[in-house]
C-alpha cells in the first residue's frame, strides 16, 4: 500500500450526553433508474428496512470531571482547515459531574444471529456497547473489530431470536440526483426517516486515505452516524459517517461511505476483527498540468510516482521516481486517490499488472503485493552557492551544516533552496526554503550551476516546462515548473 502524508479523523461524532462528542451521519436511498418517477411515498420502503436500523449506545466509565482527557478535550483535528468551524460547533454538550460518558450512534444488522455495522468514532474507546431495536429489544454488545482508516465497526450480540436484517447494495451503480433515503436517531429520537438525493461521488474530505464519499442532500444531524444508506430496492448502498455543518445543524451537505469499500472492510473485521491491506510501497502525487508538460503526458491522469521505498514491493518490481501510474490491476487511475483503494483491497501475495507512462513510453511492471504494516494510512568542500537568475531563488549545494539542520541523510544529494525572491519564478511556482532540489528532468543536479544548466538545455529543447524532483520535510515530490521567464 502506498503511503499518503495527510491523516485526519471522520467529520462526525456521536452524541456524548455525559461528555463530549459530535456526530455527523447520515442515511440515504437512492433509486437507480436515473428517469424513474418521484416516488409517492417512502412508506413500503420505510416499514421494510427500519426494524434492522438501530440506536446505538457506547459508554466511557471514567468521568472527565475527574481530571482524565476525555474527548472534549481532544484537540481540534481540523484546525487551520474548511472544517475547522464545523468541528467547533459539533462540540461537547455539558457532561455531569459524576457518572459515565455516555455516546448514541446508529448502526444496522446485516446478519439474523446479530452482527451490526456502525461507525468506528461511535464506539470507539467505548467500556460498554449496547444496542436497541425499533421494537424495543435491548442487548449488551461486542466490539468484534474496528478500522479507523474507513471509520467503521462491527459489533455482535447475542440473540435467542433472528434479527431482522438489511442487504448490501451496489453502490458503485449510485448516479448523482438518484433518490435517497436517511433512517437513523438524529439526537436520540430514534426511527426518524429524511429522504434526499445523491449530490456527489467520490468526495474526499480528508478523514482519511480512502475518502470516497458519497455527498447527499438528505437532513443528517448528530445520532446518524453509522446509520444505513438506502437505494430504492431498499439494499444498504453507503454508511451514514460525517457532516459538514456552520451552524451545528443539517445544511444538506453530509457524507456516507459507499458499501462496495464497507463491505471488504466488515467482511474481514468478522473474520479477523482486523483488516489487512495489500501495500505498494511508493509514494505518490497528483499529476499537476504542469507536470503532465513537463513529463510530456498528454492529459493530466494517473498517479505520480515521487518516492520508492526501499525492499517494497515497488522496488523489487522496478518502479522508479518520475513513473506515472495510469493503471492498476486492470482499472483505471483517473486521479491519484484512486490509486490507494485499489493496492489496499489486494491481496497481499497477489501478483498484479501496473501500467506506467516512463518517459512518455507506456511500460508494464509486474509486482507482487505485500502486507501493509500499522506503521504504514519514504570529504567536505566549500559550499557552492548563489542566486539563480533562471529561478528567482536563492541556492546552495548541501553540505554537512545544512544537511543537520534539514534532517538530512548521507544519500540525499541536491541543491538547497535557501530562500525566494517574493516574485520570483521559485515562489510563484511552489518552491519553498529548505526544498532540496535533486532532479531536473530525471538529470541529476548537486550545484546550483548544475541547476541553471539544465533549465537552459531544456529551453535549448524548446520545452515549456520541466520537472523538479524536490525532498520537502522529508519526502519526496514533483514540482512542474514552466520556462516561461525562466
Amino acid at each position: 500500500m502506498l503511503t499518503q502524508t495527510t491523516k485526519a479523523r471522520p467529520l462526525s461524532r456521536p452524541i456524548r450526553w455525559a461528555g463530549a462528542a459530535l456526530a455527523g451521519g447520515l442515511l440515504v436511498w437512492t433509486q437507480v433508474a436515473a428517469a424513474a418517477p418521484v416516488p409517492e411515498s417512502f412508506a413500503g420502503l420505510v416499514k421494510k428496512v427500519s426494524p434492522a436500523v438501530v440506536l446505538i449506545t457506547s459508554e466511557i466509565d471514567h468521568p472527565t470531571a475527574s481530571g482524565d482527557a476525555g474527548p472534549q478535550n481532544a484537540p481540534n483535528p481540523f484546525e487551520g482547515t474548511p472544517f475547522e468551524d464545523f468541528f467547533k460547533h459539533f462540540g461537547p454538550m455539558q457532561q455531569a459531574p459524576q457518572g459515565p460518558e455516555r455516546a448514541l450512534g446508529s448502526g444496522f444488522v446485516i446478519d439474523a444471529d446479530g452482527y451490526v455495522v456502525t461507525n468506528n468514532h461511535v464506539v470507539d474507546k467505548a467500556d460498554k456497547v449496547s444496542i436497541k431495536l425499533s421494537d424495543g429489544r435491548q442487548f449488551d454488545a461486542k466490539v468484534l473489530g474496528t478500522d479507523p482508516k474507513t471509520d467503521l465497526a462491527l459489533l455482535k450480540v447475542k440473540t435467542d431470536k433472528p434479527l431482522p436484517t438489511v442487504t448490501w447494495g451496489d453502490s458503485d451503480k449510485m448516479e448523482v440526483g438518484d433518490w435517497v433515503l436517511a433512517i437513523g436517531n438524529p439526537f436520540g429520537l430514534g426511527g426518524t426517516v429524511t429522504a434526499g438525493i445523491v449530490s456527489a461521488r467520490g468526495r474526499d474530505i480528508g478523514a482519511g486515505p480512502y475518502d470516497d464519499f458519497i455527498q447527499t442532500d438528505a437532513a443528517i444531524n448528530r445520532g446518524n452516524s453509522g446509520g444505513p444508506m438506502f437505494n430504492i430496492d431498499g439494499k444498504v448502498i453507503g454508511i451514514n459517517s460525517a457532516i459538514y455543518s456552520p451552524n451545528g445543524g443539517s445544511v444538506g451537505i453530509g457524507f456516507a461511505i459507499p458499501s462496495n469499500l464497507a463491505q471488504n472492510v466488515i467482511a474481514q473485521l468478522r473474520e479477523h476483527g482486523s483488516v489487512e491491506r495489500g501495500w505498494l510501497g511508493v509514494k505518490i502525487q497528483q499529476v499537476t498540468p504542469e507536470l503532465a508538460q513537463a513529463f510530456g503526458i498528454k492529459e493530466d491522469h494517473g498517479a505520480l510516482v515521487a518516492d520508492v521505498f526501499d525492499h517494497s514491493p515497488a522496488q523489487k518490481a522496478g518502479f522508479k521516481s518520475g513513473d506515472v501510474i495510469t493503471q492498476f490491476n486492470g482499472e483505471q487511475i483517473d486521479t491519484m486517490r484512486d490509486l490507494p483503494r485499489l493496492v489496499a483491497a489486494v491481496k497481499p501475495g497477489t501478483d498484479v499488472d501496473v501500467e506506467v507512462l516512463r518517459n512518455g513510453q507506456q511500460k508494464s511492471l509486474d509486482v507482487t503485493i505485500a502486507k501493509m504494516n500499522p506503521q504504514q494510512t519514504a570529504a567536505l568542500e566549500q559550499p557552492s552557492q548563489g542566486e539563480s537568475d533562471k529561478l528567482g531563488a536563492k541556492l546552495s549545494a548541501l553540505t554537512p551544516e545544512l544537511r543537520d539542520q534539514l534532517q538530512l541523510d548521507s544519500s540525499t544529494k541536491g541543491v538547497v533552496v535557501t530562500g525566494v525572491a517574493p516574485n520570483g519564478l521559485a515562489a510563484r511556482q511552489g518552491l519553498k526554503p529548505g526544498d532540496v532540489i535533486s532532479e531536473v528532468d530525471g538529470k541529476t543536479v548537486d550545484t546550483p550551476a548544475a541547476l541553471d544548466k539544465a533549465i537552459d538545455q531544456a529551453r535549448e529543447h524548446d520545452k515549456k516546462a520541466v520537472a523538479l524532483l524536490v525532498k520537502r520535510d522529508g519526502n519526496a515530490l514533483y514540482l512542474g515548473l514552466t520556462l516561461a521567464g525562466a
